[in-house]
């Protein structure tokens, strides 16, 4: 098995140095994991990179507009399929993919584990020892959630897994995954505490919260931040240990 990427142009605060194209060579045939945006260089790059190679199939991670818009061109210039969980913004997967399904095609073997969290489409693709993690684990930073208590699930559900390399959807290939998939779960449990004696303390509104968990973070960031603490608190609701009342927020009492 070779991995090769290609790199999108398409660099910002979400998206680090771009979109990972991942080129997953079987043996003689290739699959393409996270096309990206439609790009007519990335697409042409991605094109070349593959060569006479056959291409058996393009899979999305999700259906982010950084990952997934791409994938239909590219299928029909290939003549394959393109996989994915669901029908998404500029996105229609010919074929639907289902946790715990495989996908078996002319030696490629990819099991599939649905991940929840940073988006509810989310996928993860194992290959042998190697897992494709979309946006559910990034190199060198943490994501964006949408909704944590089932993110959290889904990183607890990688933990036990025989894993050598995480290939992320942003980012650098990451060697050594328990470490990461560990720091990934204590960042947010460490988040959860700060938010909680931030209420605690007396912040009361989701701005005040955020001015106080992301006090070290330039202010400009805190439209991102505050849907990270937005997700934290929707968990917290979620398990009765916080209560809303309109804009305001407080711990239960005996939470």
């Amino acid at each position: 098995m070779r991995i090769e990427r290609v790199l999108a142009p398409n660099p910002g605060i979400f998206t680090g140095p771009g979109t990972n194209t991942w080129i997953l060579d079987s043996g003689g045939s290739v699959a393409i994991i996270d096309p990206g945006p439609v790009d007519r260089s990335h697409a042409e790059a991605i094109v070349e990179h593959v060569g006479d190679r056959p291409v058996v199939g393009v899979l999305v991670t999700h259906t982010h507009i950084d990952h997934a818009p791409l994938a239909n061109p590219l299928s029909r210039e290939f003549e394959v399929p393109a996989y994915g969980h669901g029908p998404g913004p500029e996105f229609d997967p010919d074929i639907r993919l289902a946790d715990g399904s495989r996908l078996e095609v002319d030696g490629l073997d990819l099991e599939i584990i649905h991940t929840p969290g940073h988006s509810d489409d989310h996928l993860c693709f194992l290959a042998g020892k190697v897992l494709f993690t979309g946006d559910h684990i990034m190199g060198g930073s943490s994501v964006m959630i949408e909704k944590l208590a089932p993110y959290l699930d889904s990183l607890e559900r990688l933990r036990p897994l025989d894993l050598e390399a995480l290939h992320p959807g942003h980012g650098d290939v990451m060697t050594e995954p328990q470490a990461v998939i560990d720091w990934y779960i204590a960042h947010r449990l460490e988040r959860e505490r700060e938010i909680i004696e931030a209420i605690e303390g007396g912040a009361t509104r989701l701005a005040e919260i955020v001015e106080v968990v992301y006090r070290d973070v330039d202010s400009a960031l805190h439209p991102l931040a505050a849907r990270s603490v937005v997700a934290h608190l929707d968990k917290l609701a979620g398990e009765g240990r916080l209560v809303r009342e309109g804009e305001r927020v407080q711990m239960s009492e005996g939470a």
